[in-house]
């Protein structure tokens, strides 16, 4: 057997990069700690803030605020001042940490990982029997935690900026039209549109009862429960209102099978009527996904967007990186002629499909 030759300068690069990996595993339980204690909505626009202020203001134990503190300072979560021995949160830092209106905040996210920890020993049972992992079966974390993680995005972009780069669906929903929220989880996005536009009507549906349970609360709590309905169906039934647009909002590549998905949407749509396909940000070749974003949705993705899509037959199993050519692909097997990238984001690519 022949002697393999170890590159030390390799090796050490690759175990440094597998301890930053590690570290933002410890770092994403003290950014959970760190939201729900009130530590970061503390420090938001405090200034400089010793350990036992900042225990005081969150009602905390000062020993524990210290570690936790200094835990963030060497991450650069928060800034520390050595002379004064205090600890800051700069604006951009709250944005991410303590903003909950901000389309960068981050905290609730890491329920996410935490549910697939939760999750490992049915992951497990999946990767060794190929038995799929539906939504509903996995950790609560996991529904809260995504419903959180894209629900700002949403509102910073989806109004303003994703249905303008539709022609003439914002026109459309101004003078009023039937909106199909496939996937709609918690109801953000569908609420979005809601209450921007008053004179159509919209309807979300999901599979998840829970999580339609979540969206109807959240419709009252909006105040906009009498335009927009949300039902428990699936991808391939919900009922026919003759739709001037549908949405697929970050829940096409989780089907079993799209490829019906789409034909379906193609039957319920009214004439002239867009779907609006909105997907993970992928290049169409693996080699062109090997980035930090890539990375974040290929692993979602083996544990959450493929098991799912294997628990409803598995019949085309996109993943979270299908790309813009294998999307388009199938949609023109669902008969529609038209697909075109409307815009995008570092996290997302939004598609305007019509047939």
């Amino acid at each position: 057997m022949g002697t393999t030759m170890i590159d030390s300068a390799k090796l050490e690069g690759f175990v440094m990069r597998a301890m930053s990996d590690l570290t933002a595993g410890y770092t994403g339980v003290m950014v959970s700690l760190g939201h729900k204690l009130g530590l970061y909505h503390a420090m938001a626009s405090a200034g400089p803030l010793s350990a036992g202020e900042l225990a005081a203001r969150a009602g905390c134990a000062e020993r524990y605020v210290r570690e936790w503190l200094s835990a963030q300072a060497a991450g650069g979560y928060v800034d520390y001042h050595a002379i004064s021995d205090t600890f800051e949160l700069s604006p951009e830092q709250a944005m991410v940490l303590a903003d909950e209106d901000s389309p960068y905040f981050l905290p609730h996210a890491w329920n996410v990982p935490a549910a697939m920890w939760f999750d490992e020993d049915k992951a497990l049972d999946a990767f060794r029997t190929g038995r799929g992992v539906a939504w509903g079966d996995h950790h609560t974390r996991m529904s809260c935690g995504v419903a959180a993680f894209y629900r700002n995005g949403y509102r910073a972009s989806l109004v303003p900026q994703w249905l303008p780069a539709l022609d003439g669906v914002v026109e459309q929903l101004k003078a009023g039209i039937a909106v199909a929220d496939v996937g709609c989880g918690y109801g953000h996005s569908t609420l979005l549109m809601a209450q921007a536009f008053p004179n159509s009507r919209f309807f979300g549906f999901d599979t998840h009862a829970k999580s339609i349970d979540e969206a109807r609360l959240n419709a009252t709590a909006e105040g906009v429960e009498q335009r927009v309905d949300f039902s428990v169906a699936n991808a391939v039934n919900y009922p026919d209102e003759r739709y001037g647009l549908i949405c697929f909002f970050d829940t096409l590549h989780d089907l079993g099978d799209p490829v019906a998905a789409a034909q379906h949407a193609a039957a319920v749509l009214a004439p002239g009527g867009t779907v609006l396909l909105v997907e993970p940000f992928a290049h169409d070749r693996v080699e062109d996904n090997l980035s930090p974003v890539g990375q974040l949705y290929y692993s979602g993705s083996s544990l959450i967007c493929c098991a799912h899509a294997i628990s409803e037959g598995g019949t085309l199993v996109l993943g979270a990186q299908a790309g813009p050519q294998r999307l388009a692909d199938v949609f023109r097997k669902a008969g529609f002629s038209h697909f075109r990238r409307a815009a995008e984001t570092p996290f997302n690519l939004i598609f305007e499909v019509r047939r």
